[in-house]
């Protein structure tokens, strides 16, 4: 099943990138972020409130606190680049730099989560960033 959940949020993260585009034109790409920041607030707490898994945040521990709030910043910084670079630049040069981060994410895993690199997966990642290369120039 999480590969459903992965293609849905691929198709999200594609649609992100073409409402953002033009969502940012002619505006300030921080104020977009904070708009942007607020409707995922909702949604995710109505979604929270919704299936009823509120009451179990006493239980999270400092790690989930303390590893969840570095996730938001680091998610925080992204959204903020990848607006800046958006305005900037070509959607269609934009976004596969920012998906370098699959690459990146894979170092990455290995290096701090202890995960197997294994063939497959490194010529996966060179693919990508040989890609990557290929379309912004």
């Amino acid at each position: 099943m999480w590969w459903v959940y992965a293609l849905l949020s691929a198709a999200f993260a594609s649609l992100t990138a073409i409402f953002a585009k033009i969502g940012v034109k002619n505006m300030d790409t921080d104020l977009a972020t904070a708009i942007r920041t607020v409707v995922i607030l909702l949604l995710a707490w109505g979604l929270a409130l919704f299936k009823g898994v509120v009451p179990s945040i006493q239980s999270l521990s400092k790690q989930n606190w303390l590893f969840l709030m570095l996730s938001g910043c680091a998610t925080g910084c992204s959204w903020i680049f990848y607006f800046k670079a958006l305005q900037a630049g070509k959607v269609s040069q934009v976004a596969p730099v920012d998906k370098l981060s699959l690459a990146l994410t894979i170092l990455l895993s290995v290096i701090f989560l202890g995960e197997t690199l294994t063939l497959k997966t490194a010529i996966g990642a060179l693919l990508i960033i040989g890609g990557t290369v290929v379309l912004i120039l």
